[in-house]
């Protein structure tokens, strides 16, 4: 008895104490600035500049949209090794060396003197920043919680939005004031002496590497049980339903969201409505989209992302049968308010679900797959609505047909079988 108290008597003096703050919260707040450090690969980031850039290079609508979608596609490539990457080498080296190459990239970009080097930076920053970037990224957070994953990624996703907002105004006045080229010379100077030395400076790996344990657990036999239930290589989740449905569903919204995005405005003319209502709309759908992070982060922090999942189907689902029929400017702003819900509540799921329900040893890769689905998506949305207009005269038809294939998805997300780590939190 005498000699079991002295031991624990020695452990407690030895165990070194818990920061106040969990560590984690701080890797939230550096992969939150490393998504805002994508919006050059983006195509919100590329319509800052695609007027200005299409008259320097002469270009035409249709011949730039055929270059985006070339280099969307083959940017979407760069999410395949990744994930690989960051798994052997650490997020900390992997973040910080992307962070510098976007920033050349970005800076060769406004050098470029000819369509075809001006397609190749295209392409680069596509696949560095909206691919490569973004999964690791996510995969920085996902290393560090998994008990409070859904609140880490809710908060992720928050301070990434507010990021995005301040972010399209400011690269936009500097593109109206000084032009597309200083703009983007600004923004590889922020990658490359701010984001990239702040990412090595804060940046760890995992929280055994600080001597912690995930989610400041109590134990290393509890992280080491959570983790034992419901880690899985990348074949493994690949193996499962609920990968295919999480994904395709995830990725269904960025289709949506990239197709009405880029024509939104012509959208909304074929209703009857000026540009103006299209500006006030944009604003509506992000703030309503920061409620919904908040919302379906506290929720699904106690519940299943698959009610999540379901629930932000279904609004959006409304949201685009309604949009064809739309009249006045309320119901402008209640279509903008269904995608702003639905749109919040499947960001938070697409980014909480991979590590929850397959743990963190293949994280990278594991989203990694699911990132090239979106991309790939988002890439083919604007052409699915062109086509759409090109063959009916209307968007109508597209919307119907989204909205049944989104029904349909919530549909297999409330029958198929869920890894137990997703289940609850």
């Amino acid at each position: 008895m005498a000699d079991g108290t002295t031991g624990t008597l020695e452990v407690r003096m030895n165990a070194q104490p818990r920061p106040r703050v969990f560590y984690g919260w701080v890797i939230v707040l550096v992969a939150a600035a490393a998504m805002v450090g994508t919006l050059p690969g983006r195509t919100q980031g590329l319509g800052l500049i695609t007027e200005p850039l299409l008259r320097d290079y002469r270009l035409g609508r249709v011949e730039y949209a055929q270059i985006n979608l070339a280099a969307t596609l083959i940017g979407s490539l760069f999410c395949f090794g990744i994930g690989t990457l960051i798994d052997r080498r650490g997020s900390r080296v992997v973040v910080s060396g992307l962070a510098v190459m976007l920033g050349i990239v970005v800076l060769a970009t406004t050098a470029a003197q000819t369509i075809v080097a001006l397609a190749v930076c295209v392409t680069l920053t596509r696949g560095l920043g909206q691919s490569s970037l973004s999964i690791v990224s996510l995969a920085m957070v996902g290393k560090w919680f998994r008990r409070r994953m859904t609140p880490a990624m809710a908060t992720f996703s928050v301070v990434m939005s507010i990021g995005f907002m301040a972010a399209f105004p400011i690269v936009g006045a500097i593109v109206t004031e000084r032009g597309w080229r200083f703009a983007w010379m600004s923004i590889a100077i922020a990658l490359v002496l701010v984001l990239a030395p702040l990412s090595w400076l804060l940046v760890r790996d995992t929280p055994e590497a600080m001597g912690l344990t995930i989610d400041d657990a109590a134990s290393s036999d509890e992280q080491q049980a959570g983790e034992d239930a419901n880690a899985a290589t990348l074949a493994e989740a690949l193996r499962t339903p609920a990968f295919w449905v999480f994904g395709i569903a995830s990725a269904m919204y960025g289709l949506i969201a990239s197709g009405i995005g880029l024509f939104n405005e012509s959208i909304l003319n074929e209703r009857g409505f000026e540009a103006a209502v299209y500006h006030r709309a944009l604003a509506v759908t992000a703030i309503t989209a920061l409620f919904a992070n908040f919302a379906a982060g506290a929720y699904a922090s106690r519940r299943s992302l698959r009610a999540v999942l379901i629930g932000a189907l279904a609004v959006l689902a409304a949201g685009l049968l309604a949009l064809p029929h739309i009249t006045t400017t309320t119901q402008v702003v209640a279509q903008a308010v269904a995608m702003g819900i639905g749109g919040g509540c499947v960001m938070v799921v697409f980014f909480s679900f991979w590590g929850r329900a397959y743990g963190r040893q293949h994280l990278g890769r594991i989203q990694g797959a699911a990132q090239a689905l979106t991309v790939l998506a988002s890439a083919l949305g604007p052409l699915l609505l062109a086509y759409c207009v090109e063959l009916t005269g209307s968007y109508a038809f597209a919307f119907y047909f989204l909205a049944a294939a989104v029904v349909f998805l919530a549909f297999l997300a409330l029958v198929i079988p869920i890894p137990a780590g997703a289940r609850r939190a």
